[in-house]
């Protein structure tokens, strides 16, 4: 029987299977934080029971973690509260953690790859609706509830329905200076941020292959943001690349073997897939979001759309509302849109390549008066090889913020935050209403029309720049 890379991965972690109930899987590792565990270690110690596989556990603290001054008490309490209680639970249950200022501390999805723990065919899963991320590797990885981590802590298993497959076949080269985060912004814009619901999407296609790793990583990460329940990429020899001699990869003679294995995961000849999405790279442009979902975006030479532009009801009523909150009028060019602030960093696009990228632009540039920027890396590692190749100097002298590791101003649960009323060009994944603080309008957008943008001091793409 032809399967698909998602069935096949599904159906190796199989432990009991009911024809008329969720299959239980067997999760090969899991990833927490300080957000999503409290209660369920709470739930551990009124059950009297221990975690299963604390060595297939990893802890880090990212989503509440202050990026300035890192060796202060925490101030905000709160946050210092949810630092404090991982810390205690971690220590407990004899799971290993990144502390703020450790050298393997960063956002959770950055550093489960850095680190060579994500591998292909692995089940993979944290209390995180972005861990979708992994599975540019070839790994089913997926987020879940609270009572779910405290399930896997208890068992390393997880009882789950079998979603459908879905293909996402990106065909023919993305254009010059148009990047992941652009691809995936006109996928969602294209499907709807339910289009994904009840799939496990692979994607595939010319314009995927040619993705670097870290781009494979964006367009996962974001599968969440059109509902799906992950998304997955086909190990090939640029996957190999990236983890040979990783701390956690396969080591001597078990590479080979490893290898070996992830190559026969690919999908086979002939697979059916429950539903097909294509969609052709070479038209695609810098895009940008306008409203108040990842879905609601246009590239950035396009207008900010009008309600009467869509047919469905619930879309005319959702782009009047989105429209109200983000202060835009229907008609009104994207580059025409000046910002107060620009975010560079997330889960999304914190990577080195992210910032590697950013800093081409503003080098010998310095940005708009009146504009706010803040540089982020994903991890400690991702700050300490961005310094060694001077990126933060580039930031610095162009203005910006060179901050410590961790989530920042992706979301508001942290110092970071926009003001009410304050606009941000972000290369984050979610524009929700208040989402990088309360009033907060989000632009969702790539490294390069980040920093570009932040140059302008309105929505601007590099090309813009020479002009």
């Amino acid at each position: 029987m032809t399967r698909t890379l998602a069935q096949k991965v599904w159906d190796q972690h199989i432990i009991a299977h009911e024809s008329d109930g969720p299959d239980l899987l067997h999760i090969d590792f899991h990833l927490i934080h300080e957000v999503s565990t409290p209660q369920a270690f709470d739930g551990l110690r009124l059950a009297g029971r221990k975690v299963r596989r604390p060595d297939l556990t990893l802890a880090t603290e990212d989503h509440n973690v202050p990026t300035l001054n890192i060796t202060a008490p925490i101030a905000d309490p709160i946050s210092r509260l949810q630092i404090e209680a991982l810390r205690k639970n971690v220590e407990e249950f004899g799971i290993k953690i990144f502390k703020l200022g450790d050298a393997g501390q960063g956002i959770v999805h950055i550093i489960g790859p850095e680190l060579g723990i994500t591998q292909p065919g692995m089940t993979i899963v944290c209390g995180d609706s972005h861990t979708a991320t992994h599975g540019a590797f070839g790994a089913l990885a997926f987020g879940i509830g609270t009572s779910q981590v405290e399930h896997v802590l208890a068992t390393q298993t997880l009882p789950q329905a079998k979603p459908k497959m879905m293909a996402v076949t990106v065909n023919g080269s993305l254009p010059h200076g148009v990047t992941a985060k652009d691809l995936v912004l006109n996928l969602i814009a294209h499907a709807g941020i339910g289009g994904g619901q009840g799939y496990i999407v692979e994607y595939r296609g010319q314009a995927i292959e040619e993705l670097s790793m870290e781009g494979r990583m964006t367009v996962c990460n974001m599968s969440i943001e059109w509902g799906a329940k992950a998304g997955l990429i086909a190990p090939d020899q640029k996957t190999f690349d990236y983890l040979e001699g990783r701390k956690f990869a396969p080591q001597g003679d078990d590479w080979p073997l490893a290898v070996e294995s992830w190559k026969a995961l690919a999908t086979d000849e002939g697979a059916v897939y429950d539903k097909e999405i294509i969609l052709d790279a070479s038209t695609m442009s810098p895009f940008v979001t306008w409203g108040t979902n990842p879905g609601q975006g246009v590239p950035l030479s396009g207008v900010v759309p009008s309600p009467n532009d869509f047919t469905d009801e619930g879309e005319q009523q959702a782009a009047l509302k989105a429209l109200a909150y983000m202060d835009l009028t229907a008609g009104e060019p994207m580059r025409d849109i000046e910002v107060d602030a620009v975010f560079i960093g997330s889960c999304t696009n914190g990577r080195l390549e992210d910032l590697r990228a950013a800093a081409a632009i503003l080098e010998g540039r310095h940005i708009a008066a009146n504009t706010r920027l803040l540089v982020v890396p994903g991890s400690v590692r991702v700050r300490l090889e961005a310094e060694s190749e001077g990126l933060d100097k580039v930031f610095i002298a162009a203005g910006g913020e060179w901050r410590g590791a961790g989530c920042s101003m992706c979301l508001g649960m942290n110092p970071d935050q926009l003001a009410p009323g304050e606009r941000c060009a972000s290369t984050s994944n979610r524009n929700f209403e208040g989402r990088q603080g309360q009033g907060g309008r989000t632009h969702l957008v790539s490294p390069a029309v980040a920093a570009a943008t932040a140059v302008m001091g309105r929505l601007a793409a590099p090309a813009d720049l020479a002009r």
